[in-house]
């Protein structure tokens, strides 16, 4: 987790709760490159659902230090503090002792380390997750933000991740939802503020162009979008049978296909591959600076995408930090 999470601003912020980082050594997947983020709703074969997380951790790397941050770029002294929704598994989620963990906080929690830094998480709805940003409740965003236009008017993104979108049917597939176009005149339910919506809306960087609008061309009755404030609360309607569609990003339909089999499948089709991004407030330089260099000393040396296969998200990574 374009607005993929397509996925901006005012905080609703549950507890903040410290974590460390959970790292691996030594990875062999090669990464491929992100296409350009500019977002074209483009119908494509269904993404295959990630693989279920790996179930204990690998011992982690020694620990590298490649900078430091000047305490007048950090919201508190020490820290790191990380705005993240969730849950949104497997990039982030609450474990069986409710403690935050994910691919994405894994790869914050190894930032932080490499900029002798603590973690801290704060659990943030997205919908208004920039403004939590920008507000001074948090110094970095790792939620599986799509980079849009949008976005980058508000705060700065690091690429860190590449998905693709996806749809989710109740097992079996009962309304024979094979394309897009067999959306028009369905409910559909998606996360509010993430691009899902506005490439169902056809709004934001979507203008124009949605799902909705394609419906519209070939004389087909709108698609009913539903919005929830949390991605869970779009899963549930489904399994509750309130939509005929939940549409996520495709790492997080591949995760709710492994953990309910029995419920959900994926729809023969997906939309769009784009890189997701780290948001720094436009005003920390020096912050934005010593993340990205974390960040690309962890892919040159192996961790980053050490992290990434250890959640199956290998066939995700990007090669640089560089738009």
């Amino acid at each position: 987790m374009v607005p993929s999470r397509m996925r901006v601003v005012g905080l609703v912020a549950a507890a903040a709760i410290v974590v460390g980082a959970c790292t691996s050594s030594g990875a062999t997947a090669s990464p491929t490159t992100a296409p350009t983020a500019t977002p074209v709703v483009t119908i494509g074969p269904a993404v295959t659902a990630a693989p279920t997380p790996a179930p204990t951790p690998t011992p982690a790397p020694t620990q590298k230090i490649v900078g430091s941050v000047p305490a007048d770029q950090l919201v508190l002294p020490g820290k790191l503090v990380i705005c993240s929704d969730i849950p949104y598994p497997p990039q982030e989620f609450f474990d069986a002792q409710a403690n935050p963990t994910g691919s994405d906080l894994d790869i914050g929690g190894e930032i932080a380390k490499r900029l002798s830094l603590q973690v801290e998480v704060q659990n943030s709805v997205f919908d208004t997750i920039i403004l939590a940003l920008t507000g001074g409740k948090c110094d970095i965003i790792i939620s599986a933000q799509n980079i849009t236009a949008a976005r980058l008017k508000q705060v700065d993104m690091i690429p860190y991740f590449q998905a693709g979108q996806s749809f989710l049917v109740q097992k079996g597939n009962p309304e024979n939802i094979q394309t897009g176009l067999d959306l028009c005149g369905k409910s559909v339910a998606a996360e509010s503020g993430t691009t899902e919506v506005d490439a169902l809306n056809g709004t934001g960087d979507y203008k124009g162009q949605g799902l909705s609008a394609a419906c519209n061309k070939a004389a087909k009755p709108a698609i009913t979008v539903k919005t929830f404030d949390k991605d869970s609360d779009a899963l549930l309607a489904l399994q509750s049978g309130q939509v005929s569609c939940y549409f996520t990003d495709a790492p997080v339909a591949g995760y709710y296909v492994k953990q309910h089999p029995d419920q959900v499948d994926l729809a023969p089709f997906s939309v769009n591959v784009i890189k997701e991004g780290i948001s720094v407030g436009q005003d920390k330089a020096q912050l934005e600076a010593a993340v990205k260099a974390a960040l690309q000393s962890m892919m040159d040396d192996g961790t980053y995408l050490t992290i990434l296969t250890k959640w199956g998200l290998e066939a995700n990574a990007v090669t640089s930090t560089n738009p």
